[in-house]
């Protein structure tokens, strides 16, 4: 699978995982989650998208949801932290869904 982000080809795995890391780009993000049934990023999903990116950036892994949630709730508030809240916004929640559109490596275990 491929994207076309700005003239350029950005090769992705065949569920459409960013196979090199350091191609991701807020373009490439919004070219993923069409691909992912969201038609547009908010402010909301950046909000996670930025999170899960520099937790990842910070611990060399993906955050499990629960980690996940306890970061948004400190960051955020209880209201924009549960795993009902995130699935509002990325369908597949935040390990199918918002760490593809954030550019993240695939965990062990996803599809």
């Amino acid at each position: 699978m491929q994207a076309e982000v700005n003239g350029q080809t950005i090769e992705l795995s065949e569920a459409g995982w960013l196979l090199n890391l350091d191609e991701w780009s807020e373009a490439l993000a919004e070219k993923i989650a069409v691909n992912e049934q969201i038609p547009e990023l908010t402010d909301e999903h950046w909000d996670i998208i930025r999170t899960a990116r520099e937790y990842f950036q910070e611990n060399g892994v993906v955050a499990e949801p629960r980690v996940f949630s306890k970061i948004m709730k400190e960051r955020f508030g209880k209201d924009r932290s549960s795993q009902k809240y995130i699935y509002s916004l990325f369908p597949t929640g935040l390990i199918k869904c918002a760490n593809k559109v954030a550019g993240l490596p695939r965990p062990k275990g996803c599809s």
